[in-house]
């Protein structure tokens, strides 16, 4: 990974970027398919530092692991859902 790459994916995927799985990690403890999170960093070797919802840490390789960008609909989506939820109890 060079410094111009790792760079790319800075702009690409900016702190606070909000992504789901879509295929489980390769892991021996994988985060598994369908699991959101919000990118904190990219790290100088392109991986992205993670804050997942399941309150695991494990870094996302760009180049390797499947997922996808969640819109910020889809994001203000489900914490308007969260919130009905809690409301309810």
């Amino acid at each position: 990974m060079n410094d111009k790459t790792a760079e790319y994916y800075r702009r690409r995927y900016p702190s606070g970027t909000r992504i789901q799985l879509d295929k489980d990690m390769d892991d021996p403890q994988p985060i598994l398919s369908g699991t959101k999170g919000t990118i904190i960093d990219i790290d100088d070797m392109g991986q992205a530092v993670m804050k997942w919802d399941n309150g695991r840490s494990l870094s996302l390789i760009i180049e390797h692991d499947s997922f996808h960008v969640i819109s910020q609909e889809e994001s203000i989506d489900e914490s308007e859902e969260a919130e009905m939820e809690i409301s309810q109890l």
